[in-house]
């Protein structure tokens, strides 16, 4: 039987596309390439975000290349939908399938019955990239990775992936609840709602986003939910009251700012300024006074001055979040931000990142210790470390509890008695 491995970059939507195409391949007679195994089939899913992005699934390829040279290898995702003839001339890259043909991935590699001297290259065309690949991850006992949404019609100045995922498009909710439906029978217990610009769902179906939520909440057998991320301009007083009220939703939000400075902004060509971001964050608060936020935020932007910056990070002192993801801009060939003038010099740039990861550092501790003392229920995975196992609680607070084998994929009361010496992670006790 032929073995097949993944290898996948980039963001949740990859995972859960990833998790099916194994699923494709499994029913198809191919079985999942175990540890210390020779595949005789790599795919690998990649992503584009930055050009860092692109380096590491260049990087990635050419090894697996070297690796094994019997194999055949098949890239697809972001950076191939942008870069298909850049892959392809990489030798040793049998097939190149771009976003608009990975839900043909699994026929078109089990039809390549060897290595060919000729890379295929497929679906990789600006205009292929309109149908919806349906996916979900099953790899964890504990977590799914459910795509609502793909696509979006933004077209920030500094963002490709517009052009590598298409316009924003769904499946109907009728069609997502029967995939939650199949993720729940597998026993899983919580389920994160990911896309490329999640909150836009509906575009392609004519419904909306809370009507979906309102949907997955009648699902039986899954208890949590969890959006992966939302713009703040879609983030609507509906979707907030409806997450306050419905315990299956989690009080978790993550809510790309990308700078704290309304003329960056302007320059990013995001849709909204930060008095609308401040509103929303407190919009939140006041219908769930703990929840825990977490904020997307690019420095570095082309034309950012020393006084931006010092915007941005006072709009965060003031905003508060728990958590922030730290992206040094990245220029994106073709996007209008790469043509910019004013390029932020390398060594501001990193002292920038730094000092912004130092800032959600102080975040995150704050907002875990904030909760030392109380009880939560903990959601429990799979993974050992030093003695200890560890889970999530609703507001998405790290614990570590002593090894417990019958607690995986279990939720459990457990009162936070510490924090770790990172500050990234609580320590508990069970209760009871």
């Amino acid at each position: 039987m032929a073995k097949v491995s993944f290898h996948t970059l980039g963001c949740k939507l990859n995972f859960s596309e990833s998790s099916t195409l194994a699923r494709q391949f499994e029913e198809g007679g191919f079985s999942r390439c175990g540890r210390g195994e020779v595949p005789d089939i790599c795919v690998v899913n990649t992503c584009s975000v930055t050009g860092q992005a692109d380096k590491k699934c260049r990087n990635l390829i050419r090894r697996l290349t070297r690796q094994y040279p019997a194999a055949i290898i098949a890239v697809t995702g972001c950076y191939a939908q942008l870069k298909a003839e850049e892959i392809a001339a990489i030798e040793g890259v049998d097939i190149v399938v771009g976003n608009g043909g990975k839900g043909d991935l699994f026929a078109r590699v089990s039809r390549l019955a060897a290595k060919k001297q000729d890379t295929q290259v497929h679906g990789c065309g600006a205009g292929e990239i309109s149908g919806f690949f349906a996916s979900f991850s099953t790899g964890d006992r504990t977590r799914a990775f459910l795509k609502v949404q793909d696509g979006c019609d933004y077209k920030c100045s500094y963002c490709a992936i517009p052009y590598a995922r298409g316009a924003s498009r769904n499946i109907p909710i009728a069609e997502i609840v029967k995939e939650a439906i199949a993720i729940a029978s597998t026993g899983i217990r919580e389920i994160v709602l990911t896309g490329i610009n999640t909150g836009d769902f509906g575009k392609s179906t004519g419904e909306n986003f809370a009507d979906l939520l309102r949907a997955l909440g009648k699902v039986e057998g899954i208890e949590r939910y969890r959006i992966s991320s939302i713009e703040p301009n879609l983030l609507t007083d509906e979707i907030i009251r409806f997450c306050a009220g419905h315990p299956k939703f989690m009080p978790h939000f993550h809510i790309p700012l990308q700078s704290g400075c309304d003329r960056i902004l302007g320059l990013m060509r995001r849709r909204y300024r930060t008095a609308l971001f401040a509103e929303r964050v407190a919009r939140v608060r006041e219908a769930i006074p703990d929840a825990f936020i977490g904020i997307d935020i690019i420095t570095a932007f082309p034309g950012e001055s020393d006084g931006d910056f010092a915007d941005t990070v006072g709009f965060l002192r003031s905003v508060g979040p728990a958590f922030l993801h730290v992206f040094p801009f990245s220029e994106r060939e073709g996007t209008p931000a790469a043509a910019m003038p004013d390029k932020v010099p390398p060594e501001v740039k990193a002292s920038r990142t730094a000092a912004l990861t130092a800032l959600s550092a102080e975040f995150h501790r704050r907002f875990i210790t904030r909760h030392i003392g109380t009880t939560a229920d903990v959601l429990f995975e799979s993974d050992i470390r030093n003695g200890t196992i560890s889970g999530f609680t609703p507001g998405y607070i790290k614990v570590r509890i002593p090894y417990d084998r019958t607690a995986v994929n279990t939720v459990r009361q457990v009162r936070l008695t510490g924090i770790s010496e990172d500050g990234s992670e609580a320590m508990g006790e069970p209760v009871g």
